[in-house]
């Protein structure tokens, strides 16, 4: 992988909206797109925080750039939870979907598994399996097969833009709408988010393999096993709160349960209630990580700010790099519970749909190409003066390599 080398990383704007750096590092702008409701997300001009983090580190600590590569682990995990998922589908083929045993397994096994194969699918979409591009789509379409319905080849463009305009209303589509916050905003609208989360990300008809399971086992329990594993894996599962773990800020919720590293190592000897935390009159923090037991499951992917900060890192080195990197990654918020992450969520008043950060501009999409747009758009929170020259942005921008090896 290359590495962008940098200057002291520093925050830029638009210089379109004539703010300075200093005004902007706090300040909340009013929502940049129309809504048929009161829009409530904290909307922001400064730039996504991930990649100036990423030169700082990288400044401090040039080692961990051997970090990144493919790791030949991840094919021989896919291939075990898929084995394990079709073998539960052929046993259960004569077990009536309402049994209590079918649903345990689809709960307990199924949903831990297809959890598991979709955050394979998330790993093999910045090509960490296989230095071949062609190799790792093939292995995304395979950890797809016990899904279900299909939905690795969408789910690359989609995410690497999210990597690449984190924020950015209408490029990133892990943003709720307004609309959505709105009608999701109360306790029965985040628990029926919480439970159908699956159905907010893109799902395609996926025939052939179904057809094939259903004929070779003569019945259509199996496909219904997978299909029952892949909704509750998405739903209220322990596994399924790094949904919300990710980019949903908790700042607003009161009596800890975010408290950041530095601040658990120091609390016994200093309560909460008289430490004011240094991130208070900050932004609220876009990005969480998780650092519990449930990673063993889920590649690593409650290490989410380490993920973003160095996509191209794969899941089995980035507790080291954590470590090189300590100094960055203790100080930020971080959750110690999933399980409490959605039951906070659901109960909570002061976190919901409406807690995410937005940007009016910024971001270029992947895949899909931005070429069509008349202002090319660059990082999240700026504007580039013209268009790069190559496929890639030039000088300090961004790099595809940034992404993906």
């Amino acid at each position: 992988m290359s590495v962008v080398e940098a200057e002291q990383p520093h925050l830029r704007v638009s210089a379109a909206n004539g703010h300075s750096n200093k005004e902007a590092l706090n300040e909340r702008i009013p929502p940049a797109e129309s809504a048929s409701v009161e829009d409530k997300f904290f909307w922001t001009y400064t730039e996504e925080p991930h990649r100036s983090r990423r030169m700082a580190i990288i400044k401090a600590h040039p080692e961990v750039t051997k970090l990144c590569g493919p790791e030949p682990l991840t094919k021989w995990v896919v291939l075990g939870v898929v084995s394990t998922q079709l073998t539960c589908a052929y046993l259960l083929r004569n077990t009536s979907i309402l049994d209590w045993r079918f649903i345990a397994t689809a709960y307990f096994i199924g949903a831990t598994s297809n959890q598991n194969l979709f955050l394979a699918i998330h790993e093999i979409s910045h090509n960490l399996a296989f230095r071949s591009g062609f190799a790792n789509r093939l292995l995304a379409v395979f950890a797809n097969l016990p899904i279900g319905v299909p939905y690795s080849a969408a789910f690359r463009p989609y995410h690497l833009t999210h990597h690449k305009s984190l924020g950015v209303a209408g490029l990133d589509t892990d943003l709720p709408t307004a609309l959505e916050a709105f009608f999701l905003d109360s306790v029965l609208g985040k628990t029926f988010f919480c439970t159908f989360q699956i159905l907010f990300y893109a799902l395609r008809p996926h025939l052939s393999f179904d057809y094939l399971l259903t004929r070779a086992t003569g019945s259509l329990q199996p496909l219904y096993y997978l299909i029952m594993s892949s909704f509750l894996a998405g739903s209220l599962h322990p596994c399924a709160g790094h949904f919300i773990a990710e980019h949903y800020f908790f700042s607003k919720v009161k009596g800890g349960g975010t408290e950041s590293l530095a601040e658990l190592k120091t609390k016994p000897a200093a309560p909460k209630s008289e430490t004011p935390r240094a991130l208070d009159n900050l932004a609220p923090p876009e990005t969480y990580s998780y650092y519990g037991p449930l990673n063993i499951l889920t590649y690593n992917v409650g290490l989410h700010n380490e993920h973003h900060d160095f996509p191209a890192i794969p899941w089995t080195k980035l507790h080291k790099l954590h470590q090189i990197a300590a100094e960055f990654y203790e100080p930020l918020p971080c959750h110690r519970s999933w399980v409490w992450v959605i039951w906070t969520f659901i109960w909570d008043q002061n976190v919901g749909p409406w807690c995410r950060v937005k940007r009016a501009q910024g971001g270029r999409v992947v895949g899909g190409g931005s070429g069509k747009s008349k202002t090319p758009a660059g990082r999240s929170g700026e504007t580039i003066s013209a268009p790069p020259t190559t496929g890639e942005e030039e000088g300090d921008g961004w790099k595809e390599s940034e992404l993906q090896c």
